[in-house]
């Protein structure tokens, strides 16, 4: 857990992915259209990927993959990062975070 709370709090924005997953592409996708540059790591990519997805379902998240983490705080997954966006509450959490400045 501790690994995942030390990558979490590198970048304004940090995501857990997995190079093959759709939503993972769509979540990557969404922050890029906006101009946020997150920090990604792909599980499938990755030495400790078991250790890290373990620490991330310990968080709650299910499935592991997107894990999406703004200012050092687990946002949630591919559901609840469009919920914050369709709120119109994204934004103003990413902006909070220093991950954009417009």
């Amino acid at each position: 857990m501790e690994v995942v709370t030390k990558m979490a709090s590198e970048r304004p924005v940090v995501i857990f992915s997995k190079s093959s997953c759709c939503m993972c592409h769509s979540i990557k996708t969404l922050f890029s259209d906006f101009g946020v540059n997150p920090a990604v790591y792909e599980l499938d990519e990755m030495q400790r990927a078991r250790e890290i997805e373990q620490a991330l379902s310990r968080l709650g998240c299910n499935p592991t993959v997107p894990a999406v983490f703004i200012g050092g705080e687990f946002v949630g997954g591919a559901n609840e990062v469009m919920n914050l966006h369709l709120q119109r509450s994204l934004i103003p959490m990413l902006k909070r975070a220093g991950a954009l400045w417009v």
